[in-house]
């Protein structure tokens, strides 16, 4: 059903929200008249898995830092969403922490000095596994989105990594691309 697929663009989630604002998921879904909101499930330090430290530019098993979030449209679970920063940025800070972070963790990145200038995002379809049709109330025969998304600052350097599971029935994912 038309009404029920998610239109998703990435650049909001990759900007500070203005004057300190909620998070932009919520605003984004406000906007739409719907209801968007999340659960931190796990946040803390953890062995950087292979393809985080391939995303961060690490070697597996370097810690990092990891907020692991399921994010739900109108009170369905609609993505799992966990964001890895490297432990030299994020250690310490409220990313680490499963409280909200008014203005979201782009914005607390900004006010640490990590912008993010440029990202590159893969998406790829796949079966889920059994955990993830739990989480997301998905049958066994509905494929998944795999998005993985890494933000570089203005040199280059990764500052996050984002692994994002999408039931692909109720995704589309639109891409805006300005030519400079």
């Amino acid at each position: 059903m038309p009404g029920d697929v998610w239109a998703s663009t990435s650049m909001p989630y990759l900007r500070p929200a203005a004057g300190g604002q909620g998070d932009v998921w919520g605003q984004e879904a406000a906007a739409l008249g719907r209801r968007g909101t999340q659960r931190i499930v796990r946040a803390g330090e953890v062995p950087a898995p292979e393809v985080v430290a391939r995303l961060l530019g690490l070697e597996e098993g370097d810690r990092v830092v990891v907020r692991r979030r399921i994010m739900y449209l109108d009170e369905q679970p609609c993505e799992l969403t966990d964001s890895y920063y490297p432990a030299h940025i994020a250690a310490g800070t409220a990313l680490a922490g499963t409280a909200k972070i008014r203005g979201g963790a782009v914005a607390l990145l900004a006010e640490l000095g990590y912008v993010g200038r440029r990202v590159q995002e893969d998406v790829t379809a796949r079966m889920p596994d059994q955990e993830e049709r739990g989480l997301l109330g998905t049958g066994a025969d509905e494929p998944v989105l795999r998005l993985e998304r890494v933000v570089l600052d203005g040199d280059g350097r990764p500052i996050q990594a984002d692994l994002i599971t999408m039931p692909a029935h109720r995704q589309r994912l639109r891409y805006e691309l300005t030519m400079g």
